[in-house]
């Protein structure tokens, strides 16, 4: 492919063959330059605000309202995609809601910051709730708190200590919100919540203080475990999980709802005693400088590395902004057990041995503007790898993140250093249950009724088929979508799914603005990624009704300009006689008609030269 950066400027505009005269330009209403404003990731976008704009009513009123004795529960996000978990229990006139957390972008969602869960139904009820319970301070459970609040009422939150300390460093992202009201709960606290009472337990997962939520109810308890994992010696639970779950032996279990997100993974996960022995080995025995790239939600796993570091003499640098917030997080919550002067701040690398130290750096996904995105591509201020360094990558790879990671991999490999990750040696294991950990969890708990959560569809599918290999009978299952309204009736014995939906379009963040997100909009960020951008600019007087000189022509990311003269010239032949056609006319002309012509015009004829379908954009200036 043509590089298009070869020309002499950066406009890849061409003038037309007239000399132009000057003039002045008087935008229409419709020809001004839309608001550049700038979005959280510092990335500027053009682009009107969402139409936050909505009848609450209008979306909800075709729901029934809840039957006396009924208990209605709605997967808000999280059970067609991994994030955004957000889900309710209602009963009489009482909700308990838990977790509230964002997706990230995806291929279909370009230059959006996160995706939401849609708490419309939330809004409108927010009269009923009782209380947000938070399962433990991952993003994909926290991360919409600053979105959603404000807009159900700012009820109380409920989370354990590292989980509340986590939910307000975010918060102080957004001062101009209200003050958070959180409670800190711990395990085996009892609470009511008007029509309800809420036991909490704690679970195993990647990060300090998760639990999972017990809500009693007359017909028996509704456990929802949030993420979870089990600690285990080759596929024997510990005693500390065994006493966890003996708690279900006389309890009566009406419903369970638990990740689903590993469900596929045959077995048990690797144990963390074994990952942890590993992890220790590379840090006692690397010649040179190590350099960790892990998820910086793997808390747990973080403050091991730096507590082996200590113990091996070693000084750290913490190198990434999330990294360093959940070390101070980790402070806050009095578990990081290291001195003070183990961890340096970067610019005092030079006065340590290099086998002394070890960086602990974010950006094992590939991202670009990651500590060790910025060391893989030569623009890190501080750290210039060598072929005496080595670095451990003790994260998997995300889905959709095969090629950035590999990327990634080439670079720092070109570079001399040596690399150990999760596929040559174990050095990760996931904070999610493999199959036969979720076949213990089910006989622990031993459920009447099952509605698996957290994961894609098919994951959900895979992990009711434990369940129904378990003996649970088919109509006591539900594989649930977002907003998918399931109701347990006739005093516990049944559990159905209603006709009638809860709104479940998709909600985004898109720079300072928050609604539903908008198809032609989205649609247009894809076009412009896969054909680019056509403007024609056309200038008309006013007086005359002529067309002053030939259209001048911009393209972005579609042809080669230097290369498709002739393109060119029959597009603007083109484009010129669709306007002094118009201008002949007799009477008004309407310039948005105008521009609607030259669009449909220029679309088909450029669809019908290079197969392409660029996103145009006429503009037409009276002088």
């Amino acid at each position: 492919m043509t590089n298009e950066t070869n020309t002499n400027t950066n406009s890849q505009t061409t003038p037309a063959p007239e000399t132009k005269a000057p003039f002045h330009r008087d935008f229409k209403k419709n020809d001004r330059p839309k608001v550049r404003r700038t979005n959280q990731r510092g990335r500027s976008t053009v682009g009107p605000r969402f139409d936050t704009t909505v009848s609450l009513k209008t979306e909800i009123d075709h729901i029934p309202p809840l039957k006396d004795g009924n208990i209605r529960i709605i997967h808000l996000g999280g059970v067609e995609e991994i994030g955004r978990n957000m889900s309710m229990i209602e009963y009489k006139d009482s909700i308990v809601v838990v977790d509230c957390g964002v997706q990230f972008t995806e291929v279909h969602t370009p230059g959006i910051d996160f995706i939401l869960p849609n708490a419309r139904y939330l809004e409108e009820n927010k009269h009923k709730i009782k209380g947000v319970m938070i399962t433990h301070g991952h993003l994909d459970h926290i991360g919409a708190i600053p979105y959603i609040m404000p807009r159900i009422g700012n009820p109380q939150i409920y989370a354990r200590l590292f989980t509340s300390l986590m939910i307000r460093k975010r918060q102080e992202e957004f001062p101009h919100l209200q003050p958070l009201n959180i409670t800190v709960v711990e395990k085996d606290d009892t609470m009511t919540f008007g029509d309800l009472k809420v036991r909490f337990f704690a679970v195993s997962h990647a990060i300090p203080d998760s639990m999972g939520i017990i809500v009693e109810t007359p017909y028996g308890d509704i456990v929802h475990t949030g993420d979870l994992r089990l600690d285990h010696d080759d596929g024997v639970p510990t005693d500390a999980e065994i006493d966890r779950y003996k708690m279900f032996e006389d309890r009566k279990v009406l419903l369970l709802m638990t990740d689903s997100t590993n469900c596929e993974n045959p077995g048990f996960s690797i144990s963390d005693r074994i990952i942890y022995r590993n992890i220790e080995n590379v840090i006692k025995e690397t010649p040179g400088r190590l350099i960790v790239s892990t998820f910086a939600s793997q808390v747990e796993r973080m403050l091991f590395m730096l507590e082996t570091a200590e113990r091996f003499g070693k000084k750290v640098v913490v190198e990434g902004r999330s990294m360093k917030t959940n070390v101070e997080v980790a402070k806050l919550a009095e578990m990081l057990k290291v001195k003070p002067e183990t961890l340096i701040p970067i610019d005092d690398m030079g006065k340590y041995p290099e086998n002394k130290m070890v960086v602990l750096a974010t950006g094992a996904q590939g991202e670009e503007f990651a500590a060790l995105g910025r060391i893989a591509n030569k623009v890190h201020k501080y750290i210039k790898l060598t072929k005496r360094d080595t670095i451990l990558m003790s994260s998997s790879i995300v889905p959709g993140n095969e090629r950035s990671v590999q990327n990634l991999k080439d670079k720092l490999s070109r570079q001399g250093a040596h690399l150990i990750h999760y596929r040559t040696s174990d050095v990760h294991s996931s904070g999610h249950a493999n199959s036969e950990e979720l076949i213990w969890i089910h006989k622990k708990i031993h459920p009447k009724f099952f509605v698996p959560v957290h994961g894609y569809h098919y994951m959900l599918r895979v992990h009711a088929d434990i369940e129904r290999r378990l003996g649970m009978m088919e109509e006591n299952i539900i594989i649930p979508d977002n907003g998918m309204i399931i109701e347990i009736i006739d005093q516990g014995d049944k559990i159905v799914q209603l006709k009638e939906k809860a709104p479940s379009e998709m909600m985004v963040v898109d720079g300072t603005s928050v609604g539903k997100i908008q198809d032609v909009v989205i649609r247009d960020r894809q076009t412009l990624a896969e054909d680019g951008m056509f403007v024609v600019i056309g200038v008309i007087d006013s007086h005359t009704r002529t067309l002053k000189k030939s259209p001048d022509l911009i393209s972005r990311g579609f042809v080669y300009l230097k290369e498709s003269q002739d393109l060119l010239y029959q597009t603007r032949l083109l484009t010129k006689k669709i306007i002094e056609d118009s201008l002949a006319k007799s009477g008004f002309v309407n310039l948005d008609q105008l521009k609607q012509d030259i669009a449909e015009a220029t679309t088909k004829f450029l669809l019908q030269k290079t197969a392409k379908r660029p996103v145009i954009i006429p503009v037409i200036i009276s002088v």
